[in-house]
């Protein structure tokens, strides 16, 4: 989160109770909606709402379940960078956010969740919904997967304990907030005519760098020859920067899953996924004896991802770069330690390289240039398939249709289960902006679903594009609803085998018993039909290259496509298992 709006001249603040100032305290930062579900003890907030929207501030988004409000939440911040905000009423309101709370805290999020609380004249009463202390404990329950966390005991807490929470919602690392209210003080006069404090210039964050640890990996960068750059899932603030610096210095680069959001999958450096679903091109690239140094940029250290490499590299070749201290305890071994913010980091590394660059030149790692059927530089396994015309359709086809009709500006949200490997391996998306977006910390099927509705509302003239298995899109179908009704072109892919496939294959592959994958057969575009959406059953692949894309994305309502897949098709991550035979599987997990 880099700027925040400030109020428009224009608009008239109209502060009556507590839930105005909250409102009001939003406005400041440029916030545009507030995602959740209403109910008796949140009422005062929504009354508030009601006021907000009249006079131009945030207005209310009604979703069908408060976990998928959370998802909305996260994704609306995915797509314009401002504060996500969610809420819901006391008991099970509360504890339906739970996952998609967590999600946000895994994936480095900042998330304002208010929930409203049972009034303070009936703590210990036993009302309806009671989530006070001395019941089902809210606040207690939110403390492990939020930075800030706390009760309002008394009106004169609210205001600070809010800017608070704002303000710890956006500093590395940053994740959700959560602010238990009770609902007599959401309704209570504030008393003033204006917020005490401007917010949003407290929540500017500081170009805060060590600079002595930059000086030393421009050091290490100008010895070296051979440099490999693993791209991470937090690189927002400095793709640009790290694209710049992998060309001076000729260095080739990788990318873990979730940071296929900020690379161009068809650069000619880019050698593809490691880990997780990955690319066989990187994992030969990591290889390679003659690497004298591995950039790790804005990444954890796990084993779904850069993790699973040698010690040799990990504790001799690893310089580690990241914007929280907090990551690098994945990496102590490391032989240097970077922690900045990541675009005052590059930029000045990418300045000096630059400098230095008129004295030399990289040589860099030999590179096989071969382009593959997708444009892209990466191997791919079966390849063959991407044109495969047969019935029922196989992923890998579906895959290279996607990837060759959707456009650069497209947004692309990808759910949990089968759809993550067959994405990671075969989903080519040239767009470095951040528009391939995955949730791959917490792993919360249906996240896709919510997320893609809250960045469509915050960009609706942009294509956006959801891709789901059928087990996470029985969970979560509800939300269709929500794009309906705000007239949403959504393009909503639902990969059906009639299986949890993660599962299945998961089963297979450890020679588990085959238990507990089976579904029911389910007509999904019937399903959006009858909540007024558009829907296709999509049987071959003549029926996807009929498709007019630019009518689905100009339409005022979303459409569903129902892929009949080839169920028996094994993801990629399991054959690559397969193929390359490894020790172990046990950095590959299923779901």
């Amino acid at each position: 989160m880099t700027s925040f709006s400030t109020q428009d001249p224009e608009y008239k603040a109209d502060i009556e109770d507590y839930a105005d100032l909250i409102l009001e305290y939003l406005h400041q930062l440029g916030v545009e909606y507030v995602f959740g579900v209403p109910g008796g003890a949140i009422e005062p907030l929504y009354n508030a709402l009601a006021r907000s929207a009249r006079r131009g501030g945030p207005k209310a988004i009604i979703a069908r379940h408060e976990c998928g409000a959370a998802f909305m939440a996260e994704g609306y911040y995915r797509e314009t960078g401002k504060l996500g905000v969610v809420c819901s009423t006391t008991g099970p309101g509360a504890t339906n956010l739970i996952t998609g709370v967590a999600s946000a805290s895994v994936d480095k999020s900042p998330m304002l969740v208010l929930t409203a609380q049972t009034a303070l004249p009936k703590f210990g009463k036993r009302p309806l919904q009671d989530s006070s202390e001395t019941a089902i404990d809210t606040v207690g329950i939110f403390r492990n997967c939020t930075k800030f966390n706390a009760l309002i005991s008394h009106p004169e807490q609210l205001e600070s304990k809010l800017i608070s929470a704002l303000m710890e919602s956006v500093q590395s690392p940053k994740g959700p907030v959560h602010l238990s209210i009770p609902s007599d003080i959401l309704r209570g006069p504030y008393g003033h005519k204006d917020p005490n404090v401007q917010v949003n210039y407290l929540m500017q964050r500081a170009s805060l760098v060590d600079k002595n640890a930059v000086d030393r990996l421009v050091d290490e960068i100008c010895e070296a020859d051979n440099i490999v750059l693993f791209i991470g899932h937090d690189c927002r603030r400095a793709y640009k920067q790290i694209e710049k610096l992998a060309e001076a210095i000729n260095a080739p680069f990788v990318s873990g899953p979730m940071g296929k959001s900020w690379v161009n999958e068809r650069h000619p450096l880019y050698r593809g996924v490691y880990g997780y679903a990955g690319h066989e091109s990187a994992h030969e690239l990591f290889k390679d004896p003659n690497i004298e140094l591995v950039l790790a940029i804005g990444t954890s250290i796990t084993e779904m991802g850069i993790g699973s490499l040698g010690k040799e590299l990990l504790n001799n070749k690893l310089i580690h770069v990241d914007s929280t201290v907090e990551s690098f305890s994945r990496s102590p071994m490391a032989k240097l330690h970077v922690c900045g913010h990541l675009n005052t980091v590059f930029n000045r590394v990418l300045n000096k390289v630059c400098e230095y660059g008129w004295n030399r030149t990289w040589q860099g790692l030999k590179l096989d240039k071969q382009q593959n059927v997708l444009g892209g530089y990466t191997k791919l396994i079966e390849p063959e398939k991407c044109f495969s015309d047969a019935v029922p359709i196989k992923p890998q086809r579906l895959m290279a249709y996607l990837s060759e009709a959707l456009s650069p500006s497209t947004r692309v949200f990808i759910d949990t289960g089968n759809i993550w490997a067959w994405a990671t391996h075969y989903l080519s998306h040239t767009a470095k902006e951040g528009l391939y977006r995955v949730s791959m910390g917490f792993g919360s099927m249906a996240w896709a679903i919510g997320a893609v509705i809250g960045s469509a509302l915050a960009s609706r003239d942009e294509p956006h594009v959801c891709l789901s298995g059928d087990g996470a899109w029985l969970m979560s179908s509800h939300e269709i609803g929500v794009a309906v009704q705000h007239q949403l072109p959504i393009l909503f892919v639902v990969l059906n085998d009639s299986a949890f496939g993660m599962i299945r294959f998961g089963q297979q592959l450890s020679k588990a018993e085959s238990i507990g994958w089976q579904l029911n057969e389910v007509d999904f575009a019937a399903l959006a039909k009858a909540q007024g959406a558009n829907g296709y059953v999509i049987e071959e692949p003549k029926q996807l290259m009929d498709l007019d894309l630019e009518a689905i994305f100009s339409a005022k309502v979303p459409t569903l496509l129902d892929v009949r897949i080839d169920p028996d098709e094994m993801p990629p991550m399991m054959a690559r298992v397969n193929s390359l035979k490894e020790e172990s599987n046990s950095a590959i997990g299923y779901t």
